[in-house]
């Protein structure tokens, strides 16, 4: 069995099937204990001639053998295989109801922690834990409460009924399976450290792989296949030997069970022999009690499986439950409205910020203001703070009390999802989800037709790319959309976003991969279609944000100017060297071209 804040309560959820599953375990159980006393009448029916049944003498014959022998034998397999078949939908099917709850506890969380999370834990030590770890605690959960009540109730019965038949005997049986209880328990904790040390293994395995398939292209563009197969090979060879280290202490686990059952049996068979020869016992009685040890044999070994078992389920829970216990950092406060109906204006004032894990700030008494409709474009040299300004408006982190203020009201006053419903995002990755081409471009709306998809993705300036696939709009796109080029994920991205018609776009260099002539057409679309509405657009090429209605340039964690295109060039010098350095670029690159 395995208990922890995170399972316990799943015994009282799923209290009926487990009680249910007990009760047959336990009608089994008896059943079982009635088959030695059946061995015993045969043994001494055969020897003697006569049964004695409660101090009745009865002779051992066909009618005899047919009534006591051969129909409770059927009865008691009939309710054996029913018992066995009940317990097993009982325990196990509730073992798979708790790890699907889990599952979902888990990945509701999961999708409520914030990117600094996910920038500290990779995807293939989280996979391990949804998969590898949750079915071992399922079958620490299943299997550990049978092997639990069924070493209790049958070990227990079985234990009694020797008690019965000769104390002294019993008490000689039982002494080498302290020992084994006892030892059972020292080899059960270095086996759960070595559980856990197995499972970190297969996590940075399991990682690496990802990465590796990720990464597939790269390795191959610069042809270090070798160099990640050795790479590959370290992992799997630490993978192999922390499995080889709880394997051997699991076999060693295994033979001392053997080890002190076999001593047992010498134990019976000397001292029962000896009891026999002085006539205390009978041959039948004999075979008896070794019946009722053999039945014990199964409980003493589902200890030492419990303990091994509990060890690998104990780890895994801890793996799991820093998961589930993981602190959720953005979260709405006590007492949060909806925003209503988003404007789009935007306000900034003396806002610092500074990532959790940061050495510095990311953002520098920040401030400025944005009017609903208006068109702005945010640029700066790499590194300077653009992407934070747009992630915190959309409250991937915290922000200061009276710092951010949208349509008038502290972001921190608002609830989170009634936030990003007014907001529509293009993030740097353009991240497709491996689906069709329409399920993506309507991700982020419940309800929506062909045509209206269609409709954005012309706004995008994709359609006719869409309508060369020979699926056109049904084309499944490849994972993380690795079919299509980078300006069309980029293009589909923004589809996405213009789906939504929010009051507040936010495009986070977006159109880097698109030519200059798709750039100008995307462009063109937005400010037709979006009149009256905010939009923010993330840029390094002067040429796409110079038409905006307003420029941010950021340096260095500050908004050191804000105006048009041609105000700033005039005013700052930083924005103006810029400017200019771009256009020797372009032209170098025409008189190259």
């Amino acid at each position: 069995m395995i208990f922890g804040k995170h399972i316990n309560r799943y015994y009282f959820k799923y209290a009926f099937w487990l009680l249910l599953g007990l009760a047959s375990l336990i009608a089994v159980d008896y059943a079982q204990l009635m088959v030695p006393n059946l061995y015993q009448m045969v043994v001494n029916g055969m020897n003697e001639g006569i049964v004695e049944i409660d101090g009745v003498a009865h002779s051992f014959d066909m009618s005899f053998l047919l009534d006591k022998i051969c129909l409770p034998m059927i009865v008691i397999i009939v309710l054996m295989v029913f018992g066995r078949f009940l317990w097993r939908i009982c325990l196990f099917g509730s073992a798979i109801k708790v790890e699907t709850d889990i599952r979902n506890s888990m990945f509701d969380h999961a999708k409520n922690l914030s990117r600094q999370y996910y920038q500290v834990h990779k995807v293939g030590d989280l996979m391990s834990l949804f998969t590898n770890d949750l079915e071992t605690v399922q079958e620490c959960f299943g299997s550990g409460v049978l092997m639990f009540f069924d070493a209790l109730f049958l070990g227990g019965l079985s234990i009694i009924k020797m008690w019965q038949m000769n104390p002294v005997m019993t008490g000689f049986a039982m002494i080498p399976m302290v020992l084994l209880l006892a030892v059972s328990t020292l080899i059960g904790g270095y086996m759960m450290r070595k559980w856990e040390v197995r499972q970190q293994a297969f996590s940075r395995l399991s990682d690496f792989s990802q990465e590796s398939f990720s990464g597939i292209a790269v390795i191959k563009a610069f042809v270090k296949e070798g160099k990640e197969l050795w790479a590959f090979k370290a992992l799997n060879k630490e993978n192999e030997e922390a499995n080889i280290a709880f394997t051997k202490a699991s076999v060693l686990l295994r033979i001392l069970v053997t080890l002190f059952v076999e001593s047992v049996i010498c134990v019976i068979l000397g001292y029962g022999g000896y009891l026999v020869y002085t006539d205390v016992f009978n041959a039948g009685q004999l075979v008896e009690f070794i019946g009722y040890f053999t039945t014990i044999v199964w409980p003493i070994m589902a200890v030492s499986e419990l303990i091994d078992l509990s060890s690998r389920g104990k780890a895994s829970l801890k793996r799991i439950s820093e998961l589930l216990d993981a602190p959720v950092d953005v979260i709405d406060r006590d007492g949060v409205t909806d925003i209503g109906e988003v404007k789009g204006d935007i306000e900034f004032r003396n806002l610092s910020f500074r990532y959790p894990d940061g050495e510095f700030d990311a953002l520098k008494n920040v401030s400025f203001k944005i009017n609903a409709g208006e068109n702005v474009g945010i640029v700066g040299k790499t590194g300077s703070g653009k992407t934070t300004l747009v992630d915190l408006i959309l409250r991937t982190y915290n922000v200061p009390d009276g710092t951010l203020f949208i349509d008038g009201k502290d972001v921190n006053s608002v609830s989170i999802h009634s936030l990003r419903e007014g907001c529509a995002y293009v993030p740097q990755d353009n991240f497709l989800f491996s689906d069709t081409i329409t399920a993506n471009i309507a991700f982020g709306v419940d309800g929506y037709d062909e045509n209206t998809v269609s409709e954005a993705a012309v706004l995008a300036d994709v359609d006719g790319n869409i309508r060369e696939f020979s699926e056109g709009y049904s084309t499944v796109l490849g994972e993380r959309g690795v079919t299509v080029s980078g300006g069309q994920k980029q293009r589909i991205s923004i589809a996405r976003a213009l789906m939504r018609n929010s009051p507040i776009l936010i495009l986070d260099d977006s159109v880097s991969a698109v030519d200059t002539k798709t750039e100008k057409a995307i462009l063109e679309n937005l400010r037709n279609t979006r009149k009256g509405k905010t939009t923010l657009l993330i840029a390094h090429r002067i040429s796409t944000i110079e038409k905006m209605d307003k420029i941010l340039f950021v340096d260095d964690g500050t908004v050191a100017a804000v105006g048009t295109h041609a105000h700033l060039y005039e005013t700052n010098s930083d924005y103006r060297k810029m400017v200019d350095l771009q256009k020797l670029e372009e032209e170098g690159a025409e008189n190259n071209g």
